[in-house]
Protein backbone atom coordinates (compact mmCIF):
# COMPACT_ATOMS: atom_id res chain seq x y z
CA UNK A 1 0.00 0.00 0.00
CA UNK A 2 1.22 2.99 -1.10
CA UNK A 3 0.15 7.08 -0.61
CA UNK A 4 -0.14 9.43 -2.45
CA UNK A 5 2.98 11.32 -1.55
CA UNK A 6 4.89 8.56 -2.15
CA UNK A 7 3.29 8.25 -6.09
CA UNK A 8 4.14 11.73 -6.11
CA UNK A 9 7.48 10.97 -4.83
CA UNK A 10 8.47 8.09 -7.18
CA UNK A 11 7.06 10.09 -10.42
CA UNK A 12 9.19 12.81 -9.75
CA UNK A 13 12.73 10.77 -9.03
CA UNK A 14 14.84 10.93 -11.84
CA UNK A 15 18.20 9.04 -11.53
CA UNK A 16 17.70 6.98 -8.54
CA UNK A 17 16.25 9.61 -6.66
CA UNK A 18 18.11 12.82 -7.53
CA UNK A 19 15.79 15.69 -8.18
CA UNK A 20 16.76 17.82 -11.50
CA UNK A 21 17.63 21.23 -11.73
CA UNK A 22 14.14 23.23 -11.25
CA UNK A 23 13.70 26.40 -12.88
CA UNK A 24 12.74 28.00 -9.61
CA UNK A 25 15.85 28.78 -7.90
CA UNK A 26 18.32 28.50 -10.83
CA UNK A 27 21.14 30.85 -10.51
CA UNK A 28 23.99 31.75 -13.02
CA UNK A 29 27.36 30.26 -11.91
CA UNK A 30 28.97 33.90 -12.14
CA UNK A 31 26.11 34.37 -8.99
CA UNK A 32 26.57 31.40 -6.95
CA UNK A 33 30.01 31.66 -7.24
CA UNK A 34 30.53 35.72 -6.64
CA UNK A 35 31.52 36.12 -3.11
CA UNK A 36 29.64 37.80 -0.33
CA UNK A 37 31.54 40.17 1.59
CA UNK A 38 32.47 39.35 5.24
CA UNK A 39 31.48 41.38 8.42
CA UNK A 40 34.53 42.78 8.44
CA UNK A 41 34.59 44.24 5.23
CA UNK A 42 31.32 45.86 5.43
CA UNK A 43 32.05 47.28 8.76
CA UNK A 44 35.87 48.52 7.14
CA UNK A 45 33.43 49.89 4.20
CA UNK A 46 31.45 51.44 6.71
CA UNK A 47 34.00 53.23 8.28
CA UNK A 48 36.07 54.44 5.29
CA UNK A 49 32.55 55.73 4.46
CA UNK A 50 32.04 57.82 7.91
CA UNK A 51 35.63 58.84 8.00
CA UNK A 52 35.36 60.49 4.52
CA UNK A 53 32.00 62.18 6.28
CA UNK A 54 33.76 63.36 9.30
CA UNK A 55 36.79 64.47 6.40
CA UNK A 56 34.14 66.68 5.12
CA UNK A 57 32.67 67.98 8.15
CA UNK A 58 35.75 68.75 9.85
CA UNK A 59 37.15 70.96 6.40
CA UNK A 60 33.97 72.69 6.63
CA UNK A 61 34.47 73.92 10.20
CA UNK A 62 38.03 74.27 9.17
CA UNK A 63 36.87 76.76 6.49
CA UNK A 64 34.05 78.32 8.94
CA UNK A 65 36.98 78.82 11.79
CA UNK A 66 38.91 80.70 9.18
CA UNK A 67 35.79 82.65 8.25
CA UNK A 68 35.07 83.99 11.82
CA UNK A 69 38.72 84.50 11.96
CA UNK A 70 38.30 87.03 9.41
CA UNK A 71 35.03 88.80 10.89
CA UNK A 72 36.24 89.14 14.15
CA UNK A 73 39.58 90.56 12.27
CA UNK A 74 37.03 93.50 10.63
CA UNK A 75 35.16 93.89 13.58
CA UNK A 76 37.89 94.48 15.55
CA UNK A 77 39.35 97.30 13.05
CA UNK A 78 35.95 98.74 13.49
CA UNK A 79 35.75 99.16 16.72
CA UNK A 80 39.67 100.39 16.83
CA UNK A 81 38.08 103.29 13.92
CA UNK A 82 35.05 103.85 16.37
CA UNK A 83 37.44 104.49 19.43
CA UNK A 84 39.92 107.00 17.29
CA UNK A 85 36.13 108.60 16.05
CA UNK A 86 34.90 108.80 20.22
CA UNK A 87 38.58 110.01 21.07
CA UNK A 88 38.25 112.67 18.46
CA UNK A 89 34.92 113.46 19.38
CA UNK A 90 35.83 114.14 23.09
CA UNK A 91 38.50 116.28 22.45
CA UNK A 92 36.57 118.32 20.17
CA UNK A 93 34.08 118.76 23.01
CA UNK A 94 36.37 119.28 25.43
CA UNK A 95 37.81 122.29 23.29
CA UNK A 96 34.06 123.35 23.01
CA UNK A 97 33.61 123.21 26.37
CA UNK A 98 37.15 125.35 27.34
CA UNK A 99 36.15 127.62 24.10
CA UNK A 100 33.00 128.41 26.03
CA UNK A 101 34.27 128.78 29.66
CA UNK A 102 36.54 131.62 27.82
CA UNK A 103 33.73 133.08 25.74
CA UNK A 104 31.79 133.57 29.22
CA UNK A 105 34.97 134.66 30.89
CA UNK A 106 35.32 137.54 28.20
CA UNK A 107 31.49 138.44 28.11
CA UNK A 108 31.98 138.66 31.72
CA UNK A 109 35.13 140.73 31.82
CA UNK A 110 34.81 142.62 28.26
CA UNK A 111 31.77 144.12 26.52
CA UNK A 112 33.10 143.84 23.03
CA UNK A 113 30.41 146.04 22.00
CA UNK A 114 28.26 142.89 21.17
CA UNK A 115 24.61 143.43 22.21
CA UNK A 116 22.96 141.11 24.80
CA UNK A 117 20.96 139.53 21.99
CA UNK A 118 24.28 138.96 19.84
CA UNK A 119 25.58 137.07 23.14
CA UNK A 120 22.43 135.11 23.91
CA UNK A 121 22.53 133.78 19.95
CA UNK A 122 26.23 132.66 19.83
CA UNK A 123 25.97 131.07 23.49
CA UNK A 124 22.80 129.22 21.36
CA UNK A 125 25.05 128.28 18.55
CA UNK A 126 27.82 126.70 20.79
CA UNK A 127 25.35 124.90 22.71
CA UNK A 128 24.09 123.46 19.70
CA UNK A 129 27.60 122.51 18.76
CA UNK A 130 28.26 121.25 22.08
CA UNK A 131 24.82 119.10 21.72
CA UNK A 132 25.60 117.49 18.49
CA UNK A 133 28.68 117.00 19.51
CA UNK A 134 27.57 115.20 22.61
CA UNK A 135 25.10 112.83 20.65
CA UNK A 136 27.33 112.12 18.14
CA UNK A 137 29.60 110.70 21.07
CA UNK A 138 26.82 108.63 22.33
CA UNK A 139 25.97 107.67 18.94
CA UNK A 140 30.12 106.20 18.80
CA UNK A 141 29.71 104.94 21.99
CA UNK A 142 26.78 102.89 21.08
CA UNK A 143 28.36 101.33 18.12
CA UNK A 144 31.64 100.68 20.15
CA UNK A 145 29.19 98.71 22.82
CA UNK A 146 27.32 97.01 19.91
CA UNK A 147 30.81 95.58 18.00
CA UNK A 148 32.00 94.49 21.34
CA UNK A 149 29.21 92.52 21.91
CA UNK A 150 29.26 90.99 18.11
CA UNK A 151 33.21 90.21 18.81
CA UNK A 152 32.24 88.49 22.20
CA UNK A 153 29.56 86.46 19.59
CA UNK A 154 32.31 85.56 17.57
CA UNK A 155 34.91 84.37 19.51
CA UNK A 156 32.34 82.50 21.41
CA UNK A 157 31.22 80.85 18.04
CA UNK A 158 34.84 80.32 16.91
CA UNK A 159 35.72 78.79 20.53
CA UNK A 160 32.69 76.47 19.44
CA UNK A 161 33.92 75.62 16.17
CA UNK A 162 37.24 74.96 17.95
CA UNK A 163 35.47 72.37 20.57
CA UNK A 164 33.60 70.45 17.76
CA UNK A 165 36.64 70.16 15.42
CA UNK A 166 38.73 68.99 18.29
CA UNK A 167 36.13 66.50 19.11
CA UNK A 168 35.87 65.06 16.08
CA UNK A 169 39.37 64.83 15.49
CA UNK A 170 39.42 62.86 18.54
CA UNK A 171 36.95 60.49 17.48
CA UNK A 172 38.50 60.22 13.98
CA UNK A 173 41.74 59.19 15.69
CA UNK A 174 39.51 56.66 17.77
Amino acid sequence: MTTPEYKEWWVKRINNNVPGPSSKNSQSIEEYLRVVPSELEIIKQDFERRNAELEKKIEQMEEEKINLRLDIDVQKVEVEKLKKEKNKAEEDLDDLKMNYKKLRLSMRTDELGKTSEQWREEIREERNKSQNFVIELKVSLSKIEEMKNIIEELEIALQNCEVRIEDLEENEGR
